[in-house]
């Protein structure tokens, strides 16, 4: 039993770790970085695109996968996986039926990340070959994206918590 729970508690406190790194940045991002970048001079916002917003998105989006991942790996686990990702259809606690929708918007808010706003944020900084033209619509379309991610995390959170709770 002493290892199960030290195996356990592990996952979940890599998988807490995790989730703060990737909710703190996404946080950064929209609370912090993206409304202070229409005050910075031109000539410093280089600084912030070329430097800091390239390292800030690597463990942005890798925080995203681990903390999937370990989520997913700490349900399988503790022997809900099924039952959650199902939103207990067909008879689970109402618990896990919230863990479930936590897990949805989480696997939701991490396919943004990588699929969408990783990809779009390449052609907005400058790190992949793109015309001129196509740098704006692609920030503001990882912006958008960015934008639903964070609202989405409150009730990702409250479910996470709430279930932790019950």
């Amino acid at each position: 039993m002493d290892i199960l729970f030290g195996e356990l508690f592990f996952i979940r406190y890599l998988h807490v770790v995790a989730g703060i790194m990737w909710i703190g940045l996404l946080w950064y991002f929209n609370f912090v970085q993206i409304p202070t970048m229409p005050e910075i001079p031109d000539e410093q916002k280089p600084a912030i695109g070329k430097h800091i917003a390239p390292k800030a998105l690597f463990w942005f989006r890798w925080a995203a996968k681990a903390t999937v991942l370990l989520g997913l790996a700490l349900a399988y686990r503790n022997g809900y996986l099924i039952d959650a990702l199902t939103l207990s259809i067909g008879g689970g606690a109402p618990g896990v039926t919230l863990i479930g929708i936590g897990m949805w918007l989480g696997i939701i808010m991490w396919f943004n990340v990588w699929f969408v706003i990783w990809p779009n944020q390449k052609i907005a900084l400058g790190l992949v070959e793109a015309d001129a033209a196509a740098k704006p619509a692609a920030a503001r379309k990882a912006m958008l994206f960015s934008r639903t991610n964070t609202m989405l995390s409150f009730p990702m959170l409250y479910a996470m918590v709430g279930f932790q709770n019950l």
